[in-house]
């Protein structure tokens, strides 16, 4: 036969009684629970908030590089690249790898964008058939996307917003650039046209690409028809990257040849470390959060349940004085707090997951995009988070009320029946 549990029979009967708790216990109690609402509620928002925002300006630079770039072991850290094959021995064995999403062809050259009125410094980027265009579809302001064809060449391109503003351009323009080959003195210009006009909130990124025909660059370089300056790789999950870098490396690698360029993988991290760097920094201003807004509804909790022992002292000398154990009082106070703190995180929980799906649905919270690099204050709300905060909550808070319950022993019984 399982044992009656007087303990949390006692609590419970304490907790759902209202009309015996006098009215400054009350109060103490009420801002106790609201510091643990309050307090669960800024948790929620502080990492559905800053997760997203990693999340976002993650995937806005990943639409630009995507995870991993395959390049000649020649090439270095500009954008004027060695070329290798575009076909290669390895291709249906790096495709096979289980995470890999998509593999597709680019090439880049570093350029001049120049008008009557001014100049400003590019990087073409030439993108093939295969292109997975989904990023910059979304990104799209003005103008349509072009198509790219094996049987011919176009002269459209894309430009972001802030090119367009800052050389006074429109969608249809004539946008004449000039390139210099690697070893001539030679100048090219291309003239070629706005197809359309995207806008990431990125200024690096946005005042730096241009989009364009992989074959415009092929000609632009003097390249043969397969030539290319290497590979994106898109993978499923970015939290596998550190994974995915030497397995693809072992793929490209098994299949060398001595007539083929060695084939390198750059991830995404390492060719902008100094963006995914300050990102990753993020997460110690979360920890920081968190860790002080527990330790104050820790101690709101405190508070509350030292007022809680006061109004009781008269219930705590009756159950001395019939026998009943120090642990067990104290175990009547803390199954108490435990309810009183999880009514807290119910309506923590209830404003926190409200607050995510109306700013997910409506963006009520705007952001300057020149700053923060988004228009909208992003959310991202996981329920693996949601548990985990709850957890720690609880656990936390219920551990530091284990040290006010102790002053429950030092009461003495006669002295707590008389107390008034």
């Amino acid at each position: 036969m399982a044992r009656f549990n007087t303990e949390y029979f006692i609590a419970k009967r304490i907790f759902f009684d209202k009309g015996t708790s006098k009215r400054f216990s009350k109060s103490i109690v009420s801002i106790a629970v609201f510091g643990i609402a309050f307090g669960l509620l800024v948790m929620i928002m502080s990492v559905a908030i800053v997760t997203g925002f990693k999340q976002e300006v993650r995937n806005k630079v990943i639409g630009f590089g995507s995870h991993i770039q395959l390049v000649n072991y020649d090439s270095n850290e500009s954008y004027a690249t060695v070329p290798v094959s575009e076909n290669q021995p390895w291709m249906n064995r790096l495709k096979s790898i289980l995470g890999i999403k998509h593999v597709e062809v680019f090439a880049t050259k570093p350029g001049i964008i120049r008008t009557d009125e001014d100049i400003q410094g590019i990087v073409l980027k030439g993108v093939g058939q295969d292109y997975d265009w989904t990023f910059f579809r979304h990104s799209l302001v003005e103008g349509q996307l072009f198509s790219v064809s094996d049987t011919g060449m176009t002269d459209k391109v894309l430009i972001s917003k802030q090119l367009a503003s800052l050389l006074r351009l429109k969608t249809g323009d004539p946008l004449y650039t000039y390139f210099l080959n690697e070893g001539t003195n030679v100048q090219k210009m291309r003239r070629f046209h706005v197809s359309g006009i995207f806008r990431t909130s990125l200024e690096e990124f946005d005042r730096l690409f241009v989009i364009a025909d992989i074959h415009q660059l092929r000609k632009l370089n003097d390249w043969e028809k397969d030539k290319v300056s290497g590979f994106e790789i898109t993978i499923d999950d970015f939290d596998q990257l550190d994974n995915m870098i030497p397995r693809v490396r072992e793929a490209t690698l098994n299949y060398g040849e001595d007539d083929q360029n060695t084939i390198r993988p750059v991830s995404i991290t390492s060719k902008y470390p100094q963006i995914f760097d300050w990102l990753n920094l993020l997460d110690m201003n979360v920890w920081i959060i968190l860790t002080l807004i527990i330790l104050v509804a820790g101690f709101n909790m405190v508070s509350g349940l030292l007022i809680l022992i006061l109004e009781r002292t008269n219930m705590i000398g009756i159950l001395k004085a019939v026998g009943t154990e120090n642990w067990s009082i104290r175990k009547v106070f803390i199954y108490l707090s435990v309810f009183l703190i999880g009514k807290g995180m119910i309506w923590g929980n209830i404003l926190g997951i409200l607050f995510c799906l109306i700013q997910s649905h409506f963006g009520i919270f705007h952001l300057d995009p020149t700053s923060y690099y988004l228009d909208t204050v992003p959310v991202n709300l996981k329920i693996s988070h949601l548990i985990l905060l709850n957890i720690g909550t609880l656990i936390i808070t219920t551990l530091m009320l284990l040290i006010p319950s102790w002053y429950i022993s030092r009461i003495a019984p006669d002295k707590a029946i008389r107390f008034d």
